[in-house]
């Protein structure tokens, strides 16, 4: 049990430096060349770095160092030690790719191409890192505390924040890049709802059927696939039957609907698309595997 909690933590930390190294390749290598800004406090290290030239990592680790003291009742001991990590692996990978800055030969001329690869990689990187329950600190942080203490949403204070930073950044870069700025962040936003969300995708299908036995049994056999059966109601009829639910790899929904039309032709069938699925078949293959995961 020892060990898997041991393995587990080390593949998240794993995990998050790969991200902070992904992130970093994104500012330094994309963003800073072509003096594009960024949400956040990143964006405000940015900022702080085109008008003094003061590092972009160091800037981060110091705003963030007052946020975690007042907020680190807010995150919990293991994202609290997961945040701390994050943010000196992101300071670190932003100082060893720091030498990316320089590998253009000539002025950035495509500034839509910088962006869109700024958000992919900043969306890549903090999508690893928020997959593995860490952060990089940050508006997180000044987002929680003003769900506690003002009642605010953590989505909106989070939207205010960057776009308050965004908006800043046209006094220093124009209203040129800080629009390029906005393509960066809403890429980068995307990004990171698809690999936080998006990397266990499946699909969900609700069946009604009348024979709902034989098709859970056929569905089991073929397919080893669960599938659980609910109560319903018809709301026309009040007649009572069950309700087929079973969910499978996309690549399995040719082969699960064959089976409904060979089981009961007329039978009606929803499918959906999952974003995120953990269980037996998905996430690990026996009952065996689950208590290594546990924290």
């Amino acid at each position: 049990m020892k060990q898997g909690k041991l393995l587990n933590h080390t593949k998240n930390i794993a995990a998050i430096f790969l991200g902070a190294l992904i992130f970093s390749v994104g500012i330094n290598y994309f963003a800073i060349p072509a003096q594009l800004a960024e949400g956040g406090l990143t964006g405000i290290a940015l900022l702080v770095h085109y008008w003094l030239g003061w590092d972009v990592g160091i800037v981060i680790w110091t705003l963030n160092i007052p946020l975690l003291i007042i907020g680190w009742r807010e995150l919990g001991k293991r994202t609290f030690i997961y945040t701390v990590i994050g943010i000196n692996a992101l300071t670190l990978m932003l100082s060893l790719t720091e030498f990316l800055r320089h590998q253009w030969t000539g002025p950035v001329e495509d500034f839509l191409l910088c962006a869109l690869y700024t958000g992919v990689m900043v969306g890549l990187g903090l999508g690893l890192i928020f997959r593995v329950g860490g952060t990089t600190g940050g508006v997180d942080i000044i987002a929680r505390l003003a769900n506690k203490w003002f009642g605010l949403s953590i989505g909106k204070t989070m939207f205010l924040f960057d776009f308050a930073v965004i908006g800043c950044s046209v006094f220093l870069i124009g209203i040129n890049k800080a629009m390029y700025t906005l393509v960066a962040v809403f890429v980068g936003a995307r990004v990171v709802d698809f690999v936080v969300e998006g990397l266990n995708a499946s699909k969900a299908a609700t069946i009604i059927s009348n024979c709902p036995h034989e098709l859970a049994r056929a569905i089991t056999q073929k397919m080893n696939r669960g599938v659980t059966l609910l109560k319903g109601r018809g709301g026309y009829t009040g007649q009572e039957k069950d309700v087929l639910y079973a969910v499978v790899a996309p690549n399995e929904l040719p082969k699960l609907k064959r089976i409904i039309n060979k089981t009961d032709p007329y039978a009606f069938v929803v499918v959906h698309d999952t974003r995120d699925v953990q269980g037996e078949g998905f996430t690990y293959d026996n009952p065996d595997e689950v208590s290594a995961e546990k924290e």
